[in-house]
């Protein structure tokens, strides 16, 4: 297994630059594993390949305005600032640019959307505490209050459109704030669609993983096994766990929107020892490839990912790799949109 095996060519107009309205009006093809054949609709049309009992797993977490920009306080040099994560208290891991001028000691002033209280500017400041690899660093603020307003919702670097409106890229039932990019499956699914699945039987249940840099970072090792695959926070509810272990017990089926929700659950039944879902709390590193055994995702919403990604390999060891990419070659010449904004598959 190369990461070459999972590289193809995408005409740069299929980028979805924007999103679709409404929200389930965007494309849908639905892959059979069993048969291998491929069917075109549209995402509404999901309801119809969903069954009473069926359990809808969602990521419920929000993105935040994690994109900074600002200045250094010796140079006056603008930079920018991507967070990834809250380490603790005022102290944060970001990507920053210009990285190579930005080495520990220096002193930032960020500059983009002051708060202003009455008849004054409340100025954040910063400092990088830490250096990584690849652009990160470790950054303290002096009061990471400010940040919400600090910042703006950050875009995908492959989306070149403004978005009118920031609330479209969260998912409707977005709730818990600390993504860095959107779950994007859960962007196709509208109020009036959860009502309609949940008047069928369909039960939904909501976990938390926080999406972090592997969701728009490339593999760019050789062999993916090599890849370091960027830790995401993750938890799943007591009631949520149950519900989840009740459903596979019965042997009704689980339907994870997103690979995110697939990592999370896959790797919470991997440390439950008791081989039942337990719930939990902590650090998500689980790289799924090839070969993964998936013990309790029986079906995937997700959309079409980007070549050489951890995604796509998640998405291929569900479907198998001649599925995948006989349902990408398909997506191109039917002209289905990519990416972010872009139409979904169903895997089942």
């Amino acid at each position: 297994m190369k990461t070459a095996d999972f590289n193809y060519h995408l005409p740069p107009e299929l980028i979805a630059q924007t999103p679709v309205e409404p929200r389930d009006h965007s494309r849908l093809m639905v892959l059979h594993r069993e048969d291998g054949s491929l069917e075109h609709r549209r995402f509404s049309d999901i309801t119809s390949y969903l069954r009473d009992g069926d359990v809808l797993v969602f990521n419920d977490s929000r993105v935040i305005p994690s994109r900074l920009r600002g200045r250094r306080v010796e140079s006056g040099g603008r930079v920018e600032i991507l967070l990834l994560r809250r380490l603790k208290a005022n102290l944060w891991e970001a990507l920053v640019k210009p990285a190579q001028r930005l080495r520990q000691g220096a002193k930032l002033e960020i500059t983009s959307h002051p708060v202003v209280t009455g008849s004054s500017e409340r100025r954040l400041l910063a400092e990088i505490a830490g250096e990584g690899v690849g652009g990160i660093r470790e950054i303290s603020f002096s009061d990471e209050t400010l940040l919400p307003d600090s910042g703006e919702v950050p875009l995908p670097p492959y989306i070149h459109v403004p978005l009118e409106n920031p609330e479209r890229y969260q998912t409707v039932y977005a709730r818990i704030a600390g993504s860095v990019a959107a779950p994007t499956a859960g962007l196709h699914f509208t109020p009036e669609l959860l009502g309609d699945l949940e008047r069928k039987g369909v039960r939904c249940l909501f976990v938390t993983l926080h999406v972090g840099l592997d969701t728009f970072r490339p593999v760019t090792e050789e062999n993916p096994l090599e890849h370091a695959i960027y830790k995401e926070y993750g938890v799943i509810s007591d009631a949520v766990a149950r519900g989840l272990s009740l459903a596979k017990k019965e042997g009704r089926r689980i339907i994870c929107v997103g690979t995110t929700t697939v990592r999370l659950v896959e790797q919470a039944v991997q440390v439950s020892h008791s081989g039942q879902l337990r719930p939990f709390e902590g650090w998500v590193s689980l790289f799924i490839l090839p070969g993964h055994r998936f013990r309790m995702v029986d079906a995937l919403v997700t959309n079409f990912h980007l070549p050489r990604s951890t995604l796509l390999m998640l998405a291929t060891a569900f479907a198998g790799k001649e599925l995948i990419t006989r349902s990408y070659r398909e997506a191109i010449m039917q002209g289905y949109r990519f990416y972010s904004f872009g139409d979904a598959m169903l895997v089942l």
